[in-house]
């Protein structure tokens, strides 16, 4: 049987005429941080001051020697970043310049001082890059130029670490007669059975040549056997009537063990062991009187998508646990969330990852690592490329949650739209890779699920990348130059990316910025916002709505995240009200590598800003929304949509009231929107219910009941739409009076209750938990309150608080 011997430990890393004890799984980075040899680069500006670091060669050293009575040893690396060469006992051993793939060395018989030099990645891209000429990219890095964590060159969100190290496990493998060296599960449902198809190969010992095989495959209480005289063979399982597995929403996420052991006549040699999940997954990209479709389709049930987009969770990947996985993937399915894309400029996740979207129910959309750059497609990137591809493809191709793979991240748009046709000239630059090579890898080797050549992609040259009416669309223009409400000009089939920035949270800030007196443009601040002009961004989102804060850091630090979570919730639910034209929306972004001002909805410290609140509510399974009618005669006319993404109908009593600044109902009225089970209800809001924006007073409430959210804290809420017709700065707002008192929670934890009791209209009425404390977190976001209304806000992990540190915690719109 093979016999597997983990390399964790034993390794050092050469740091001038030093060795220091190296951590793997682990990076350079983290092992200098770990002998106190570099600054947290995490912290201040020390990431200037440890830039060194990733232009300089490293070298790792252990002591390799184990006799394990096999006929054969393997060395066998998860993952290596990036260009190595490796010798034993001073003999050659191998080279790589891949991070994203795995490999494997024979060392049979041989022992001796492993060393796995490492070369600068600046160099190893210099060198790739004279072979194949200039390309261009949108950052002064040479990302494209060797097959690396493309982020790690730095991004408008991240820092630049460039890393080198044995980033992922290293093991010995010793076996004997043959063992199982590919296994590509292929699991289909078709009239309420199942099958199972392996195709498996097996590599042999000398002695194994010729020598009858024997492998069992067995899943969900099916059992088959095949014998192998050659290297391949193809099993099948037939299933009666497995159980589906569903995105979370749907249904449950039932998974099925499935076991393949490779045997002879001595006994068993190597086994094999995942799990599967049986469903159907299609992408209807049909042409219709709206444009050219982009609809997931799962077990048959067409899906608007509620999705985020997701980069590397640290800049250091390599400290990035399954228990960290598992924390962040919960937040996001807490949230709403069912589908998580996990973005080109980063890397193929570790298993623990996708084993956790799949037992969550989240729905993985799979980039091959290509962003933002034209790529050339010579040796060596082009045979890297596709063993990177074929490695990675059977990797992933058991998990039921992973439903789409992706060519590339905005390259085709970039050809098209950044200046590059002109400059490339006819040289490659990556459409090969995504219109050839990599379609053709994933109908070889994974033909159960789709594939496109890109996001934005509109299907076709036919029409332009990022047509809206075509295929996926990426919504920049609204966060670079225009308002939100911008969001509502138009309708694209499927938004894969759209967002908008804020500061992380005031504990994240404190931490990442000792010492710093806070300010927009603080030293500290600048250099922990990526984004090009940036707060110029930021500020002029605030001031389209609201006075721009003068030396108040605090007021400014609220008004910009309360903007994100306006922005990013306005483009949601304007598309959500238009399912099934707009058939799904992915924001950018869920999650941070660093502390960083950024696009994320949770910060890099794993704090939710006010953004990740309103993800909640506005991918919960119903919604209600108010949005202007620009098909109506009224210019000033509203629509009332009524979404119910659950499987049940929804005909909610909703109470419309025209209201005036001081809590005065100027008119009423109960509508009855009949909303079927995944679908929207629209109905046309009656012209003496629409605010006039003349007086600046008046606003428009849309409140329905609701059944208690499991777990929160009161006794049930409701679901509330507001529509105002102007500008916050151009509204009459009354100064903003409220009354707080504090009920501690009975029960383990340490929990309190914050109960606001409104005396006036009270708008975007926000509690920033970790001004109570840094681990305290809340239970809800943004809410406005109407005169004589109360909120309860549940607070955990604060300890003892006092009714003045949660009045300084509370924020809320005030123009006074």
């Amino acid at each position: 049987m093979k016999d597997v011997t983990q390399l964790t430990e034993g390794w050092s890393l050469r740091h001038g005429e030093e060795l220091l004890e190296a951590r793997v799984p682990g990076c350079v980075h983290t092992d200098l941080l770990a002998a106190g040899a570099i600054p947290d680069p995490f912290v201040a500006r020390n990431e200037t001051d440890v830039a060194w670091v990733g232009r300089r060669a490293w070298t790792y050293v252990r002591r390799l020697g184990h006799d394990s009575g096999h006929e054969r040893t393997d060395l066998v690396f998860d993952g290596l970043d990036t260009a190595a060469y490796l010798t034993l006992a001073g003999r050659p051993l191998g080279t790589t310049r891949n991070m994203h793939r795995a490999y494997r060395f024979d060392v049979t018989g041989r022992t001796g001082d492993l060393e796995i030099r490492f070369a600068s990645a600046y160099d190893e891209a210099a060198a790739v890059r004279a072979l194949t000429g200039e390309r261009p990219n949108v950052y002064p890095e040479p990302f494209q130029y060797i097959r690396k964590m493309a982020c790690a060159f730095g991004w408008d969100w991240g820092p630049t670490l460039v890393t080198a190290g044995i980033w992922r496990p290293v093991r010995l493998e010793h076996w004997s007669t043959a063992r199982l060296a590919e296994v590509r599960p292929q699991v289909t449902v078709a009239e309420g059975t199942g099958r199972v198809e392996v195709r498996l190969r097996v590599e042999r010992t000398e002695r194994g040549r010729g020598r009858r095989l024997r492998v069992t495959a067995e899943a969900a209480g099916v059992r088959t056997e095949a014998e192998l005289t050659g290297d391949e063979t193809v099993l099948s399982l037939e299933v009666p009537d497995p159980r589906l597995w569903w995105p979370r929403g749907y249904g449950e996420q039932p998974l099925y063990d499935l076991e393949l052991t490779l045997s002879d006549d001595s006994g068993p040699l190597d086994t094999w062991h995942r799990r599967i999940g049986f469903r159907t997954i299609e992408l209807d990209r049909s042409a219709d009187a709206h444009g050219t479709g982009f609809t997931l389709v799962v077990n048959g049930v067409r899906v608007f998508v509620r999705g985020v987009n997701w980069i590397p969770d640290d800049a250091f990947p390599s400290r990035i646990t399954p228990e960290r996985y598992r924390t962040r993937l919960t937040q996001a399915a807490d949230a709403g969330v069912d589908l998580v894309r996990v973005w080109g400029g980063g890397i193929y996740e570790d298993e623990a990852f996708y084993d956790a979207c799949d037992e969550l129910g989240l729905m993985v959309w799979q980039d091959f690592l290509f962003a933002c750059a034209a790529y050339p497609e010579e040796q060596p990137l082009r045979g890297e490329i596709e063993a990177e591809a074929r490695d990675n493809v059977v990797r992933l191709m058991p998990h039921p949650s992973l439903v789409l793979w992706n060519g590339n991240n905005e390259n085709l748009w970039g050809f098209r739209d950044w200046d590059w046709e002109g400059p490339l000239a006819g040289d490659s630059w990556g459409e090969g890779y995504y219109l050839g090579l990599l379609p053709r890898v994933v109908a070889e080797l994974d033909p159960t699920r789709p594939y496109t050549a890109g996001s934005p992609w509109s299907g076709s040259w036919d029409h332009h990348p990022n047509d809206p009416a075509h295929g996926t669309h990426h919504s920049w223009e609204v966060w670079n130059r225009q308002d939100y409400a911008e969001y509502r000009a138009s309708v694209p089939r499927f938004v894969a990316e759209f967002g908008w920035q804020a500061p992380p949270a005031l504990a994240t800030l404190r931490r990442a910025l000792p010492g710093e007196v806070l300010a927009p443009g603080s030293p500290g601040m600048l250099h922990h916002q990526k984004a090009e002009d940036g707060n110029g961004k930021l500020n002029r989102g605030v001031a389209r709505h609201f006075p721009l804060p003068e030396d108040d850091f605090d007021r400014w630090h609220y008004l910009t995240q309360l903007v994100q979570a306006r922005a990013v919730a306005a483009g949601i639910e304007h598309w959500r009200s238009h399912w099934p034209v707009c058939a799904g929306t992915v924001v950018w972004q869920l999650n941070d590598c660093w502390p960083v001002t950024s696009w994320a909805a949770i910060d890099g410290d794993g704090r939710p800003k006010p953004l990740y609140h309103e993800l909640r509510r506005v991918y919960a399974d119903r919604l209600l929304t108010l949005c202007p009618d620009p098909d109506g005669p009224d210019p000033d006319g509203l629509v009332l949509a009524a979404v119910n993404q659950a499987a049940a109908p929804w005909r909610p009593a909703v109470t419309l009231r025209r209201v005036d600044a001081d809590g005065t109902t100027l008119a009423e009225a109960v509508v009855e929107p009949a909303a079927r089970p995944r679908s929207v209800a629209r109905i046309t809001v009656p012209e003496h219910l629409v605010p006039d924006p003349r007086t600046g007073r008046e606003f428009l409430v849309a409140d329905a009941e609701e059944a208690p959210r499991p777990g929160g804290a009161g006794s049930g809420e409701g679901l509330r739409a507001l529509h105002f017709p102007v500008p916050d700065k151009d509204f009459a707002y009354p100064t903003p009076r409220y009354d707080v008192t504090l009920e501690p929670v009975p029960g383990p934890g340490d929990k309190v209750d914050v109960v606001v009791s409104a005396q006036t209209l009270v708008r975007d009425l926000l509690l920033q938990p970790d001004r109570l404390g840094p681990a305290a977190v809340c239970d809800r976001g943004r809410q406005t309150l109407l005169p004589g209304e109360r909120t309860r806000i549940r607070v955990e992990g604060c300890g003892p608080v006092t009714v003045d540190a949660v009045e300084a915690a509370l924020f809320c719109v005030d123009l006074g």
